[in-house]
């Protein structure tokens, strides 16, 4: 309820400052009918003033919620993929998704929203990163699968979809009142910081539960499993994989490494999977746990593990990923759509990179 109010307080001045814009314009006209040139000009200013607040205020207040970014994947060019998607939504009573996704990060995600931005029946998309795929088994992506069903089965259901449209909405109009207008931003954030905690709150809370009801499903080893794998991978990525692509922005213009494309090959090549005593996983939670609480969204993986009563533990079972066993064939269509849109975003530094490391 508080999110529908902070909309319709923004939209209450929306109205406002059009309303004094529309009235001062009509003021300054007649100022300039008596010859108060001065008067005009200052009413003049404060009317495109209040027009430009009201203006910014309606682009923010209708600006639609969040398109999936990927490419979308059909049933045909994916089935079996698409067949674990449904038995899962099955052990859920059924929960419909509209459409899959495949995304560029190392996330999976549900994203719901009205079908034409604002209005129109509520559509879930499940997003599924491609270096997500290539770091899990199908059996720990059951377990991301669960995790996932979990959040639609308990929290984005029917009113309770809706509801969550508009926190969504709420928070994005009120960041961008932040970002765009200082002053009035700074009103919004100390009115509704209250709000802003329970938000955080709520949504590590929702982790919490999504993780118990999908250890219900396919067992808290799994998923403490899935946890696990997910960050270690996450973690190569970061800061080995990524560093050894644009490492070679130093040595020539242009890659000779795409990073999707090879990211099977160098998962398989770089990730060395840590054998039982080997690996201190005590040591790597600790640093895990170096997150501040309440930082995040999202619980660090040790919270998480408590949660599920389970120990860290790596496993030495399948080794064939998900994108191997479900993706194969659209694989390199996939990879070169993601590294095209990766140049894109890295072309100006990396070459401003080339030049800086070239001799003189």
């Amino acid at each position: 309820m508080k999110a529908l109010a902070g909309l319709v307080l923004v939209a209450c001045l929306i109205l406002a400052f059009g309303a004094v814009a529309g009235r001062v314009a009509f003021a300054t006209w007649s100022f300039l009918v008596e010859g108060k040139v001065a008067v005009a000009t200052t009413s003049a200013a404060v009317s495109m003033v209040a027009f430009a607040l009201a203006w910014r205020g309606l682009g923010w207040l209708l600006s639609p919620a969040a398109c999936p970014a990927g490419v979308r994947l059909p049933r045909e060019a994916a089935r079996s993929l698409h067949v674990m998607i449904d038995q899962m939504s099955q052990r859920f009573g059924g929960i419909p998704v509209d459409a899959v996704w495949i995304g560029g990060d190392m996330n999976a995600a549900i994203l719901q929203r009205p079908r034409w931005g604002w209005i129109g029946p509520i559509e879930t998309h499940l997003i599924i990163g491609l270096p997500l795929a290539h770091s899990v088994s199908r059996r720990q992506f059951c377990a991301i699968l669960a995790h996932e069903f979990a959040h639609l089965a308990c929290q984005r259901q029917r009113l309770d979809a809706w509801w969550g449209h508009l926190r969504a909405w709420w928070f994005r109009v009120l960041d961008r009142c932040i970002d765009g207008i200082p002053l009035l931003g700074r009103g919004f954030e100390w009115g509704f910081a209250g709000d802003l905690r329970e938000a955080l709150r709520l949504a590590r809370l929702e982790e919490f539960e999504a993780d118990a009801v999908a250890a219900r499903v396919v067992g808290a080893q799994l998923v403490g499993e899935a946890l696990v794998e997910v960050a270690l991978k996450e973690r190569f990525l970061s800061e080995d994989y990524w560093r050894k692509v644009m490492a070679q922005s130093r040595l020539q213009p242009e890659p000779s490494i795409r990073p999707y494309r090879d990211m099977g090959l160098g998962m398989m090549a770089g990730f060395r999977r840590p054998m039982p005593g080997l690996l201190d996983l005590r040591r790597w939670m600790a640093g895990d746990e170096e997150q501040a609480p309440g930082a995040s969204f999202h619980p660090t993986v040790a919270e998480r593990l408590r949660a599920l009563r389970v120990r860290a533990a790596v496993s030495h079972g399948e080794r064939k990923s998900v994108a191997d066993a479900c993706l194969a064939p659209l694989l390199p269509t996939l990879a070169w759509v993601f590294d095209r849109a990766w140049w894109e975003d890295s072309r100006l530094a990396w070459r401003g990179c080339y030049q800086l490391s070239r001799p003189d």
